[in-house]
């Protein structure tokens, strides 16, 4: 088992190095275009084009005949692992952070260790006794590993050096060992007949080696890959010709934010993923194979399978489509109010009212939230402002008073203050001595009951502040199971960790709470006050949910194979157009890597929590709202001292890891299911007022012109009033393309009607032959006639 780090689902931010090792990190990021590729897309293209058509872009012609093309295709079926062996010198020290696994200073001679916990040897033990001595040892010793591992990953994020580096290494090494020492001994118990139900769920849990599986020089080979992806995402920068340079924070995500300008927002746009996807695509093919592998080693089909075993769920993407499937409506909507408004400010040489909208438009580097061009979209814009960070620097808030504001909301809820130790280790702000840093927001546990920190470049505005919240609510639920053995450190599942920072932030971003702590200087407004808000939260919350549904639809698809490294461009963009509708502003080809722009790629990062927690946090919100005794519309509800609230909350974090997930659910919101009914409820107004606005304007749900490209519109474009057309891809006078049309409309009729002559004549002859008597052996094409 590895440490916990915990990232903050928000624009512009990422993941902490370690974090494949289970990390919980959290964080959020949001064209797909088929024409921008010339080489054929095969059977995986063909299945995706066909997906277009059902709801989101009609599949034509051209789809249906590459489907029956695509009969012939062999079903591809992954392998697999064998049991196999792995010898790993156990010679450790310690390691711990908020983001994986585990090495402990213990000396050992070699351990041998089979590649499955499915792979048993006839001689398991099965007494109960040794075996809670054993998870007592592991406990013990796993706190000192994980504690000295989070240090040095720690020492890293915030001080990115190649000293830094070699030592984080190390310790990568000595964790590993760790895991292999104590996830063998783990594999010598059969707990099948175990009456202990902790005991039992906790000697599961360290069975599994994760990456520590790999044989040592493998091992090392794929610790040193995750952190040279890392790192170069974390320094790169984007140049001016003047040689001027940008970072991704907070540089290109405040142009990304703020900019109007077509052309600057494609330099940005283009300039990061030329800069960032290609330097990891040439390791990225290496990286996915050691994944599977590790994969394998532990009884799992692939990478993907093993990500999604955390959630206990048998039918996990079933489960998931349907959840996504109730909110496309609302998505729709969405996309096609935001199209129009886009087309408003950029016109039609870059917006198609029936095709995708170009990925660099929408406010943020990968257009996952679309929240920063509210200006652009808002409802109501004579309607006062919901924006708070003005008022926030009027007043002098500072990231230290974001920070004080966030802890004062769990208090309120009777839940636990942070110890001196975060104000006094954190890191809120971006370091002004010149270190290079991982800016993204990130939660640490160090796993000795006290130390918790948050590690963020913040800045004094309204988003941070929600972020802020969300990061809180990790080192929350850190504190809340703080007391559980290390295994069960950690969420219920991955998306609760997600799903409770965000819960409060649904609180605080309402007029009601933003009132009381003196940002807003009115409680509530009308109609107009309540559209505006919920179109704003929509644009965070909605906009997001197909991008953070794809990501991992995109690797799990990698991890299986059925996405090969030639196609690892045309398929995200074939995913991009499907869910969300866009497409890229520019043509893309199969040597750029657009993935690897977001970090949650090449930091090894699982995505799908986020789509998971956006779900669970509206049940969760309003679950609680039922709980503090909120009446009226669930958009306006503030849970804000209520101690019934709270204590809900304070008894699902607890579990921890301890109980599957659905006794967490149950405490909280009375049931064990995952459910979209909470955030359609929510949104309900905007729903109603979207379908009379695009119904007012005619707008066309989906995009049926998925073909459109910026391109082939610029190109159009830039003929009109030239006295020149585009003609067959060709740019000539009007005169010559009338003539073109008239000659191929000759060639035309001309081919018509040599076909029908010739059938006519092959029909004679066939007539004819047919009645003569047989005069004995008949030659060449009269033969061929007779015969065929």
């Amino acid at each position: 088992m590895f440490p916990n780090i915990l990232e903050r689902v928000c624009p512009g931010q990422r993941p902490q190095l370690g974090a494949g090792w289970g990390a919980h990190c959290s964080m959020r990021s949001h064209c797909r275009l088929h024409s921008y590729w010339s080489e054929s897309g095969g059977c995986r293209a063909l299945l995706s084009c066909a997906a277009m058509g059902q709801g989101w872009a009609a599949p034509g012609l051209p789809c249906l005949l590459l489907l029956l093309l695509c009969c012939g295709c062999p079903l591809l079926v992954p392998g697999q692992g064998t049991t196999r062996q792995v010898t790993v010198s156990q010679t450790t020290t310690s390691q711990t952070t908020t983001s994986s696994q585990t090495t402990t200073s213990l000396t050992t001679t070699h351990q041998t260790t089979t590649s499955s916990p499915k792979t048993q040897s006839p001689n398991l033990v099965s007494d109960e006794t040794e075996a809670s001595k054993f998870v007592e040892e592991y406990d013990r010793i796993s706190q000192v590993v994980l504690n000295q591992y989070a240090e040095a990953n720690w020492n890293y994020n915030t001080n990115i050096t190649s000293e830094g580096s070699k030592m984080l290494l190390e310790m990568s090494t000595q964790m590993a060992n760790h895991t292999v020492k104590y996830g063998t001994w783990a594999r010598k118990f059969d707990v099948t007949n175990f009456q202990n139900a902790t005991v039992k769920r906790m000697i599961k849990k360290i069975q599994d080696l994760e990456r520590a599986a790999l044989p040592v020089k493998e091992l090392e080979e794929y610790n040193q890959i995750l952190l040279d992806l890392e790192t170069k995402y974390s320094v790169a920068s984007v140049c001016y010709a003047n040689g001027t340079c940008l970072q991704l924070e907070p540089d290109l995500s405040n142009l990304m934010a703020t900019s109007r300008n077509y052309e600057e927002l494609l330099w940005a746009w283009k300039g990061w993923r030329d800069k960032v996807g290609r330097a990891i695509l040439p390791h990225f093919p290496r990286y996915v194979e050691l994944t599977n592998k590790a994969a394998r080693l532990n009884g799992y089909v692939d990478g993907g399978d093993s990500w999604r075993s955390m959630y206990e769920m048998p039918f996990l993407e079933h489960d998931l489509e349907q959840l996504f499937q109730q909110l496309q409506p609302l998505y729709l909507h969405l996309h096609a109010y935001v199209r129009r408004a886009l087309y408003r400010h950029y016109g039609p040489e870059h917006i198609n009212l029936e095709g995708p909208i170009p990925a660099h438009l929408l406010g943020n580097m990968w257009a996952q939230s679309w929240s920063n061009i509210y200006d652009l979209v808002v409802p109501f814009p004579s309607a006062p402002r919901m924006d708070v960070t003005e008022a926030m620097i009027k007043q002098g808030w500072t990231p230290q008073r974001i920070f004080k504001e966030a802890d004062n909301f769990f208090t309120s809820l009777g839940l636990l203050p942070v110890p001196p130790e975060f104000w006094n280790k954190s890191m809120l702000e971006k370091p002004t001595d010149g270190r290079e840093v991982v800016c993204h927001a990130s939660a640490w546990d160090f796993f000795n009951g006290k130390d918790f920190r948050i590690k963020q470049c913040t800045s004094v505005n309204m988003e941070d502040l929600v972020v802020a919240h969300h990061e809180m609510g990790h080192i929350q639920y850190f504190m809340q199971y703080k007391d559980l053995p290390v295994t069960f450190r950690e969420g219920a599942n991955p998306g609760f960790h997600e799903a409770i920072g965000d819960v409060l932030a649904l609180s605080v971003t309402t007029p009601k709470h933003l009132y009381n702590i003196n940002l807003l200087s009115s409680e509530d407004g009308g109609y107009e006050e309540d559209i505006n808000f919920l179109m704003k939260m929509a644009l965070d919350k909605i906009a997001f949910v197909p991008f953070s549904y794809l990501v991992d639809q995109w690797r799990w698809r990698v991890f299986d194979r059925s996405i090969t490294k030639e196609n690892y461009n045309q398929e995200w963009w074939s995913l991009r157009l499907k869910y969300q509708g866009l497409c890229p502003p520019v043509a893309r080809s199969q040597g750029d890597f657009d993935p690897g722009a977001k970090f949650h790629i090449p930091s090894s990062v699982p995505y799908i929590r986020y789509f998971i927690s956006f779900i669970i946090q509206f049940q969760f919100h309003e679950a609680l709202c039922q709980a503090a005794g909120h009446q009226g519309p669930l958009h306006k509800c503030d849970i804000y001292q209520s101690k019934e609230a709270g204590k809900r909350l304070a008894d699902a974090m607890k579990l921890g890891f301890s109980q599957p997930w659905p006794e967490a659910m149950k405490l909280i919101t009375g049931q064990p299911n995952m459910s979209a009914s909470a955030i359609m409820t929510y949104f309900k107004p905007l729903l109603d007022w979207l379908q009379t606005e695009n119904g007012r304007h005619g707008e066309t749900l989906g995009w049926p012109q998925y073909n459109w490209t910026p391109n082939s519109a610029r190109l159009e474009g830039s003929l009109l009033g030239t006295g020149r057309v585009n003609f067959l891809g060709l740019n000539l006078e009007e005169q010559q393309a009338r003539v073109g049309q008239w000659v191929l409309l000759f060639l035309g009729v001309t081919l018509l009607v040599a076909t029908l002559g010739l059938t006519q004549r092959l029909f004679s002859v066939r007539h004819h032959s047919l009645h003569q008597p047989h005069r004995g052996p008949q030659f060449g094409s009269e033969v061929e006639l007779r015969h065929s």
